[in-house]
């Protein structure tokens, strides 16, 4: 069978590819092996914020008081009801993909995909991923096969590193999989690794209830984050009762009958060992770059990702890739963009490379944070004279209504320009409030225009405003 595009894995990246492809025109068909809709809906964003969001109404739950409410009974976690609930809206949306597909007219192609050559994939029977359970091909799929197609997209994404000597078993050493589906909820747990990933089941498994240690090889939590927005979330993850270390590696894992004892060794040398029941590995994810046959054709990777131009295109005529196998940011949002713009390369289209600094960053911890553009250090390193703005939450009234008036909005500015190098936000809902500072960043949009902007009262977005206004020494409500 013959087609213009093949996509290779169903993620985000994949399945919006192969949707904007079906749209210019394209006979298009994805390969996936194991989940339409990739990690991000089946075992990442989407079930993640559905545990966040169950942290959350229990956390309001036992602080009903500070609202003016009385609650009957001690209110306590499900663990299996609350499983339940984010697998139902992983399924929900799985199905809504493969729903999409039908739309568009694109082919579903059931397996493991093999690059035989440029313009040839061959499929084979999938293979069960160890940590995954195997799940049967949907209604209408092709599958194993040879299959034709002048362009093939390479969208397979990523998958949990692992160190030496501290693998993920599964059973007391946990990745994101085992995190996302407990079968009880542990009293005490290690989360070595401090990214997006390890800070949000720190921040859940807090919330249920477990004494939750957070280590952290680098001198910073939240490492990619600007200094004084990750001091800030440390502040509150030390107050909600998350122990953290820094600077800090686990060098060794003796494992137990039902428990774990971690040995954490600091920079100066000093170690002390701490027991929990499990520990989560969240050391970062690695590219699924092999067994594709890249390597015989030509295709050059580079520590573990396929090198692109930015627009998709690799170094092998006809062969493309997006999204985490492309290499970081390694975002959804990130990889559903690249993907737009690779099959608008190919349909020759005028396109552009993304910049990656207008790439938002958020992590859905507790409290928030949510990013873009460039940290206030990296903005100086660059050689910029910058203007810094600041604004606390708690110098608004829709924060203080909220009872969430802990959170910092910091901004950004090259003093000669007035051009928005930078946002960076800690503290209730920022993950929603980032948007207004990408748009403002993508349309080039100066302080003097963003200072003459009008923003709604009573919101959280007044402190985006009161921060820009900070920065030229006009702020009003400090």
């Amino acid at each position: 069978m013959t087609y213009d595009i093949i996509v290779i894995g169903g993620g985000p990246g994949g399945y919006v590819a192969a949707i904007r492809a079906a749209q210019l025109g394209f006979r298009t068909a994805v390969v996936e092996r194991e989940h339409l809709g990739g990690i991000c809906l089946n075992w990442g964003c989407i079930p993640a914020k559905a545990l966040l969001r169950s942290a959350e109404i229990l956390h309001y739950a036992e602080h009903a008081s500070a609202y003016g409410l009385k609650l009957e009974g001690k209110v306590t976690p499900d663990a299996a009801a609350i499983v339940k609930r984010s697998r139902q809206i992983s399924a929900q949306l799985n199905n809504g993909v493969g729903f999409l597909m039908k739309k568009n007219k694109i082919d579903v192609i059931w397996g493991e995909a093999f690059i035989a050559k440029a313009g040839e994939v061959r499929v084979s029977a999938p293979k069960k991923p160890a940590e995954q359970p195997q799940t049967p091909p949907p209604k209408g799929t092709l599958g194993e096969g040879t299959y034709a197609a002048k362009h093939i997209v390479v969208a397979t994404g990523a998958r949990p590193r692992a160190l030496p000597g501290l693998e993920p078993d599964g059973r007391l050493i946990w990745t994101y999989f085992e995190a996302m589906k407990p079968e009880r909820l542990p009293k005490s747990l290690i989360v070595m690794g401090s990214g997006a990933i390890g800070v949000e089941f720190a921040s859940f498994y807090r919330a249920m209830g477990a004494e939750v240690t957070l280590v952290e090889v680098l001198p910073q939590i939240m490492p990619v984050e600007d200094a004084e927005i990750a001091a800030h979330a440390r502040k509150r993850f030390a107050k909600g009762g998350i122990k953290v270390f820094t600077s800090t590696k686990v060098t060794k894992v003796a494992k137990g009958a039902d428990s774990v004892t971690a040995t954490l060794e600091d920079d100066k040398g000093r170690t002390e060992t701490v027991t929990a029941e499990r520990m989560i590995s969240a050391v970062g994810v690695v590219g699924n770059v092999e067994n594709l046959g890249l390597e015989a054709l030509g295709v050059k990777i580079e520590r573990g990702a396929i090198v692109t131009d930015g627009l998709g295109r690799t170094t092998v005529p006809g062969v493309y890739a997006i999204g985490d196998v492309a290499g970081p940011p390694m975002l959804a949002h990130k990889a559903e963009h690249e993907g737009v713009i690779c099959v608008e390369t190919i349909k020759g289209l005028h396109t552009h490379a993304m910049d990656p600094l207008m790439i938002p960053g958020c992590t859905f911890c507790s409290p928030q944070v949510a990013s873009v553009g460039l940290t206030e250090e990296k903005a100086k390193a660059a050689g910029y004279k910058v203007k810094v703005g600041r604004f606390p939450f708690v110098g608004n009234g829709k924060a203080i209504a909220l009872g969430e008036p802990d959170g910092l909005v910091k901004t950004v500015f090259d003093a000669a320009t007035g051009k928005l190098l930078g946002a960076h936000l800690v503290g209730a809902e920022v993950t929603e409030l980032i948007q207004g500072f990408v748009v403002a960043m993508n349309c080039e949009t100066t302080e003097e225009e963003l200072i003459h902007t009008v923003f709604p009262h009573p919101t959280l977005s007044e402190t985006m405003h009161e921060s820009v206004l900070d920065a030229y020494g006009r702020v009003i409500h400090v």
